[in-house]
């Protein structure tokens, strides 16, 4: 994108935030604006993708996306104080250039309600779906791109995993007095297709769960974040009866299986036991409890690459623990499974 000192003094830099439909969570993204507006003075604009269908246009001549009015207030989205600033006539007269679109929604089929009809007429219904591609064609940069979008699903992450794929973007690696490849393997957990991709290692660990009582050894998932989507143990068990069917047995007793369309949704990945240790919890100010805890420890980055991929920043930004009952199977903090905690507790 061009930056703020090449464009006409008539257009004014925003970063759109696309969030759900009434979004409460809203406390870190605070922070974010307030240093946006504080260091730079840019505002930030809430969104659903469907008010963006509504209010955003794509300049299909540079690439440029464009806030408008529906004919609502935007006092209740935008900063206060470049709300202050702006009169109703600077308003229609500064032009609202969305440079970078920060997706806090967009991750789950539930944020794309409307469905998946974009045909290119008046009727299309799938609003949400179409206002997605309008943010993905400008020039305006996402956070995430579609890219790394797509490389935190679990899919991704299964395919990933397979042999001779890693090795694809370290190719010197064996010439490497310390290679890469083996290091990151060995941090893998084990990660098996379902889908009509799945090969016989896939069909063993399904085999594993079915008939060798390993369901408590593996945790199927789906192409989710957040928690609560995940099947453990019995259901997990149950989840995958329902939806393969045994052929028949060969020679040495192995069975045959085929899997059902529905799985091909899910992976099955090997579950992971952390140490445990005893901790008291609590959320907002309250102690939930005490007892056998384990933790999960997520480190952040930050990337910024151009259109062509070239990286021109790419660092550690911090760390996020989540402390949970070792009871407790599921693991996201807004769900309500586990809290946020800190390594100077364990």
């Amino acid at each position: 994108s061009s930056s703020s000192d090449e464009r006409p003094a008539s257009v004014r830099p925003v970063v759109l935030f696309v969030v759900q439909p009434g979004e409460t969570n809203t406390v870190d993204q605070r922070l974010l604006e307030f240093r946006l507006w504080e260091d730079h003075g840019i505002g930030v604009v809430r969104l659903s993708l469907a008010e963006v269908y509504r209010r955003v246009r794509l300049d299909e001549t540079d690439g440029r996306l464009l806030l408008g009015d529906d004919g609502e207030d935007d006092n209740e989205n935008e900063n206060d104080e470049m709300e202050n600033m702006e009169t109703t006539s600077e308003r229609n007269v500064i032009q609202r250039e969305i440079t970078v679109v920060y997706f806090r929604a967009g991750y789950a089929p539930t944020d794309y309600p409307s469905g998946y009809d974009t045909s290119p007429d008046d009727d299309a219904t799938g609003i949400e779906w179409l206002a997605r591609e309008r943010l993905e064609r400008s020039r305006a940069a996402k956070c995430p791109s579609l890219g790394y979008h797509l490389a935190g699903c679990k899919k991704v992450q299964q395919e990933l995993a397979r042999p001779g794929v890693l090795e694809r973007f370290f190719p010197n690696d064996d010439r490497e007095e310390t290679p890469v490849v083996p290091l990151l393997r060995s941090a893998f957990a084990g990660l098996y297709a379902l889908g009509a991709d799945a090969d016989e290692g896939d069909l063993d660990a399904v085999r594993d769960v079915l008939f060798r009582e390993g369901e408590r050894r593996y945790v199927l998932k789906p192409q989710r974040e957040g928690g609560g989507y995940n099947f453990y143990g019995k259901e997990l068990a149950n989840k995958l009866r329902q939806h393969c069917t045994v052929v028949d047995e060969d020679g040495d007793g192995k069975q045959n299986i085929v899997l059902g369309n529905a799985l091909s949704e899910f992976i099955l990945m090997e579950r992971l036991f952390p140490p445990q240790q005893r901790a008291i919890l609590l959320r907002n100010g309250i102690v939930e409890g005490s007892g056998m805890t384990i933790s999960e420890l997520g480190c952040f980055g930050t990337i910024v690459a151009s259109a062509e991929g070239e990286v021109v920043h790419n660092e550690y930004a911090g760390f996020l623990l989540r402390t949970k009952f070792s009871g407790v199977d599921e693991g996201g903090v807004a769900s309500g499974f586990a809290t946020l905690s800190s390594p100077y507790l364990c």
